[in-house]
């Protein structure tokens, strides 16, 4: 699969005339709980030549294709990227920590990792990851037959959040890391451990009884972070966003 990822983003620079300057899996495979038959997610940020950006005319700054085999290819223009960085966009974030990378310019890499972690907000990712732990339990584990990978899509934000909380820094997006990091019961750790063989063996959408370890520890971690805030350091230098864009875009070569 890696090889067919890596000819369809081949694909992509050649029909649309850019060049991917950074390709990875996003969600289930990348966060570390993937089913047997889970899709692909791929995401990339990828660049025009300059004159595309010299134009009264807006275009198009998302490529996205639904391909055969539960594969998902959904990019952003790099200046597209640039402003949703800006505003500490969360999916972009984890794009940028995925451990799984298909293809990078390492230099392009390296300078929009460290250009993300030296702007990034604390208290917008507080929020993101408290809102989407608090929707998911909300929405998906109050009934008598609940979704198994909705516990693990429950957990794996509000672990996320005691990170940021801790003051730890931008948080990994790999479940395992997270759960190291945090404090959790002997009760809480086995049901997780029978969660994950469940997923990892089973239907990406299978449905059981609630747990009770994990909705109770869900429930009382989300009473205990409501209304937590995290102190901003202060607003980005925009100028590093414009130097970082203009750098790239007059990148000619491609990878």
């Amino acid at each position: 699969m890696r090889e067919r990822i890596l000819a369809e983003l081949q694909r992509v620079e050649r029909e649309q005339g850019v060049r991917v300057l950074f390709g990875c899996e996003s969600g289930s495979r990348a966060w570390g709980f993937a089913s047997p038959d889970s899709d692909w997610d791929v995401r990339f940020i990828y660049a025009h030549d300059l004159n595309w950006y010299l134009s009264v005319e807006t275009h198009r700054d998302v490529i996205e294709r639904m391909l055969p085999d539960d594969l998902d290819l959904a990019g952003w223009d790099i200046r597209k990227a640039l402003g949703l960085l800006r505003k500490s966009n969360p999916s972009l974030l984890e794009w940028l920590n995925s451990p799984i990378i298909y293809r990078a310019d390492e230099s392009f890499l390296k300078e929009i990792r460290a250009l993300a972690q030296s702007t990034w907000s604390a208290s917008r990712l507080l929020h993101h990851y408290l809102s989407m732990a608090r929707s998911n339990s909300r929405t998906y584990l109050q009934g008598e037959q609940v979704s198994r990978k909705k516990y693990l899509y429950a957990l794996r934000p509000l672990l996320a959040a005691q990170w940021i909380e801790r003051g730890s820094g931008l948080p990994p997006i790999e479940f395992d890391r997270l759960r190291a990091a945090s404090d959790l019961d002997v009760a809480t750790q086995g049901a997780i451990d029978r969660l994950l063989e469940q997923k990892k063996v089973g239907n990406e959408l299978a449905a059981g009884p609630p747990i009770p370890e994990l909705s109770a520890f869900i429930d009382s971690e989300l009473e205990r972070l409501d209304g937590l805030r995290s102190v901003e350091a202060g607003a980005p230098n925009l100028e590093l966003f414009d130097i970082f864009f203009r750098k790239w875009i007059g990148r000619k070569n491609a990878l």
